[in-house]
């Protein structure tokens, strides 16, 4: 009972909060004036608790930060963090993703971050690297930008690749162990609460750094490389420019 009461608590405070947004906001074509500045927006999709959308504001003031997730709880918590830190680059919206085109305008955001989702183990089409994602993102993601996928599943990570050369995008970073990186990144080095648990574990960490590019996805495809084609070579290094 107290644990359901708590909720509840938390999601009438993240509808008070002024740096939240959710289904019932229009917010397409609007972030920049939500902002206060034409600065360019990221997006990072499944954010759970915020904690790598605070982690890139930190880093880069001069970029704008978008955390997307349906989960109200754990938005609260990110917001309220934000709120508390005086984070200004740095916004929560409780949607679900498959509508997010509704929140978003064309061109509207520059470049997207997945980090950690859920790899769907049953359900290709669900996970966030799947056709109908990419085709989604598509719509409001300019056509140079960048996806980021950032996760300890190899079944993501692999899942990314082959979507990637199904759909013939460039592949600008290929990282099957990020901590191995030198240099490593500033971008890179942001570690969640779960990514956390899962190098205790000993598990790798993936990153992987796609072009969207505007060509849709072939959804009726069958889900495999084609004949002949393999998945891109690993990287050496990820580069990040995201200016000053």
């Amino acid at each position: 009972m107290g644990k359901g009461k708590n909720k509840l608590e938390k999601f009438a405070e993240f509808d008070s909060f002024e740096n939240t947004f959710d289904y019932n906001d229009e917010t397409k074509g609007r972030w920049n004036e939500i902002f206060g500045n034409d600065h360019p927006i990221v997006v990072e999709f499944a954010c759970g608790k915020g904690e790598y959308s605070i982690g890139l504001a930190k880093l880069h003031p001069h970029l704008n930060f978008i955390g997307v997730d349906i989960k109200g709880n754990r938005l609260w918590k990110g917001a309220k963090i934000a709120k508390e830190e005086r984070l200004e680059n740095v916004r929560f919206l409780r949607i679900q993703i498959d509508n997010a085109a509704s929140y978003f305008d064309t061109n509207e955001i520059h470049e997207a971050w997945i980090t950690f989702p859920d790899p769907q183990p049953q359900k290709r089409y669900k996970r966030l690297c799947s056709g109908k994602f990419l085709n989604i993102y598509r719509q409001f993601i300019g056509e140079n930008g960048r996806l980021n996928i950032k996760t300890d599943s190899d079944l993501f990570y692999e899942t990314a690749l082959e979507q990637a050369v199904i759909d013939g995008l460039i592949v600008e970073s290929n990282i099957d162990d990020v901590y191995g990186l030198d240099p490593l990144p500033k971008e890179l080095n942001i570690q969640t609460f779960y990514e956390g648990m899962w190098l205790k574990e000993g598990k790798k960490i993936k990153f992987v750094r796609l072009i969207l590019g505007s060509n849709p996805s072939d959804e009726t495809k069958r889900l495999e490389l084609p004949v002949g084609k393999a998945l891109p070579p690993l990287s050496q290094s990820a580069q990040f420019d995201y200016g000053e």
